[in-house]
């Protein structure tokens, strides 16, 4: 990159000194031209003044003026055209012949002339003519064509210098972005481009540095999300298990009952990992209410029977009247399912799962146990036994808009749900 902006810049100055020094060239040639043109017509005028008395008495003028140089050639003609005295042509040449016939005068090729008549009233007794070879004008100019390309040589150096210098100004933070570009596709989320002070490159330095930021945050919760889900999967699985096992000790367990224990349980399997996926997809929740009343129902033919097993009571309270929270179902039924396992993996006695109204705007649902309870601090997943699944219930409460909130003494886990939607993002605030 370096040497491209160098190389452009050396174009870009190389054109201009071309589309300016051409012009200056042959504006310089013309003035010069002009300048030598007008010092020989000086000359030649000065010259006719000076031999007219003697052209007037027809004597030959003993010594004609001559220019500043040995390359200025001055002759004297007579009213015929033929040279009377000087350096010049034997005979006169265009421009004498013009003057005579009181024309315009012209300069042959590889000179530059000028001619004065010598006349006596109207009557054209003489021509002086100045001459002087074009290549000394073509000396005059040489230095000075020396000098413009001694000047924009300095030029080209000078733009060369500083090019170089801007090169390694911009190239620098460009490669330093191309270092943290890389190693963000190497997985190096803390890339963190430093401020250049070049106001375009800064932009996209914060722009790789947010991008950076959203990618290790996303990682993140994807990990989280990972752990979390594998945890939920782990009770049907277990429950499962534990079914087939039994049957396998015991083949007389086997019966129609038992067979569609298990494809119930499989079937909720399936429906966790489903319901999974959908939330890992982060899709707009439902727009429609959770049906509270099945999802009790559910909770019920799903947990009692596990709890009743263990030798601990399981039950279910929900006001017929209250309303259905506008909330994902997936969701919801994934918070309740996170809280009834770590009641009973974590707490201890009888269960309950109760709905109540929490204000005029929020719905509660209840998850309680005779156990120590969950402290607040478990709410954001930093124990590691039962965070997993309380921290997706958390997350997933957020996500739609409501909130978690633990108690102790007795233990109770209350999901708090907004019965208007809300923005994603937003949660309640009422308890």
């Amino acid at each position: 990159m370096r040497r491209r902006i160098v190389r452009l810049t050396l174009v870009a100055v190389g054109v201009t000194l071309v589309l300016f020094g051409v012009p200056l060239a042959a504006g310089l040639e013309r003035y010069t031209v002009t300048q030598q043109r007008e010092s020989l017509q000086r000359i030649a005028d000065f010259a006719a003044r000076s031999v007219y008395d003697d052209v007037v008495h027809d004597r030959v003028p003993a010594r004609l003026p001559d220019g500043r140089d040995d390359d200025t050639a001055v002759a004297l003609y007579d009213e015929d055209g033929d040279l009377t005295t000087g350096d010049g042509p034997p005979e006169g040449d265009e421009g004498v012949d013009r003057v005579l016939d009181r024309g315009l005068s012209s300069s042959p090729p590889g000179q530059l002339v000028a001619v004065s008549p010598v006349t006596d009233g109207d009557d054209v007794i003489g021509v002086v003519r100045a001459a002087r070879p074009t290549s000394a004008v073509w000396s005059s100019l040489v230095p000075l064509y020396l000098g413009m390309v001694a000047l924009a040589g300095l030029v080209l150096v000078a733009v060369w210098a500083l090019a170089m210098r801007l090169a390694a100004h911009l190239s620098a933070p460009l490669e330093s972005m191309a270092r943290d570009a890389a190693r963000l596709g190497e997985g190096d989320f803390g890339v963190r481009p430093a401020p250049t002070g070049i106001g375009e490159l800064d932009r996209v330095g914060s722009a790789l540095g947010h991008t950076a930021g959203r990618l290790d945050d996303l990682l993140a919760r994807e990990r989280a999300f990972s752990a979390e889900a594998s945890h939920q999967l782990r009770t049907p699985l277990t429950g499962l298990r534990l079914r087939l096992e039994s049957a396998l000790d015991d083949p007389a367990l086997l019966r129609p009952a038992t067979v569609e224990d298990g494809l119930a349980s499989v079937d909720r399997l399936e429906r966790t990992i489903d319901e999974l996926l959908l939330l890992a997809r982060e899709r707009s929740r439902d727009a429609v209410p959770v049906d509270l009343a099945r999802l009790f129902d559910e909770a019920q033919a799903e947990w009692g029977d596990r709890l009743s097993r263990a030798g601990r009571s399981f039950s279910v309270s929900r006001d017929g009247a209250l309303p259905d929270p506008p909330a994902s179902a997936a969701a919801v039924r994934q918070i309740v399912a996170a809280l009834l396992d770590n009641a009973v993996q974590h707490g201890a006695g009888a269960v309950t799962l109760t709905a109540r109204e929490s204000g005029p705007d929020a719905v509660a649902v209840d998850v309680a146990d005779e156990g120590p309870g969950v402290a607040e601090e478990d709410l954001s997943g930093s124990d590691g036994r039962r965070g997993l699944g309380v921290a997706l219930a958390r997350r997933l409460a957020e996500a739609e808009g409501g909130r978690l909130t633990a108690r102790r003494s007795p233990s109770v886990v209350t999901l708090l749900l907004p019965l208007e939607p809300v923005r994603k993002g937003r949660s309640i605030t009422s308890s």
